[in-house]
């Protein structure tokens, strides 16, 4: 085979770049197909995922009380869950989405917390490094919450860019749970990524800079399966 012949057919076969797969460097990163993604990164949480984290970590949420402010409460699919389980919530959005009650404002816009409790899955385009600079998790920290957790992408942490290793190092959260299966967030099937639960606990022994605990999260026990990664 002539070597013209053998490029023509390397370019044949070679495999064409993925729309929206970035590099490494960029983790972390959660594109979709831009006709499945939302412009407000509206992704809603299957109750599953927050019932088993609920599971794992009631008694730590209770020990902040029963108010809990979802800062990014959409149709109120997580804060459904809360207040099945007998939590006062209070949501608010940049989008009415059908949530009862919901204040219309941006995240950005509160500087005040709305309660001592914040559990959300805040819009990935302002909580990733490269997008959002980690903008959600600084404001949220700025509001001082006695309990902030955020279900974000597993492999949120290995971001550096745009400051990352500094907030890290600084604000290292209590514990993660490792969620033990694929969260379907838009009903497709097949989800590409798994997603972990992050705390940020002000009852719990601060954590050393850039350490944290990490926990497994199952779904199908969520009051007896947990378990510490070793």
């Amino acid at each position: 085979m002539s070597a013209a012949s053998a490029k023509a057919l390397f370019r044949a076969t070679r495999p064409s770049p993925v729309a929206g797969v970035p590099l490494i460097a960029d983790l972390p990163r959660q594109d979709a197909p831009a006709d499945a993604r939302d412009p407000l990164d509206y992704d809603p949480t299957p109750p599953d995922a927050t019932a088993a984290f609920l599971g794992a970590e009631m008694d730590a949420i209770l020990a902040h009380g029963r108010r809990v402010w979802e800062p990014a409460v959409g149709a109120g699919h997580i804060a459904r869950v809360l207040a099945q389980h007998g939590f006062e919530v209070i949501g608010n959005d940049v989008q009415d989405r059908g949530w009862p009650g919901v204040i219309l404002r941006s995240f950005f816009a509160v500087h005040e917390a709305l309660a001592p409790i914040q559990i959300t899955n805040p819009p990935y385009g302002q909580i990733s490094a490269r997008d959002g600079h980690g903008r959600w998790l600084t404001h949220a920290l700025a509001l001082q919450p006695g309990y902030l957790a955020m279900l974000l992408n597993a492999d949120w942490p290995a971001a550096r860019i745009n400051g990352f290793d500094a907030l890290f190092a600084k604000h290292p959260p209590s514990v993660e749970y490792l969620c033990c299966w694929k969260i379907d967030f838009r009903g497709g099937g097949s989800p590409p990524q798994r997603n972990s639960w992050f705390v940020w606990d002000t009852n719990r022994p601060a954590p050393g800079p850039n350490t944290w605990l990490r926990k497994r999260l199952y779904r199908d026990a969520p009051d007896a399966r947990q378990g510490v990664l070793v």
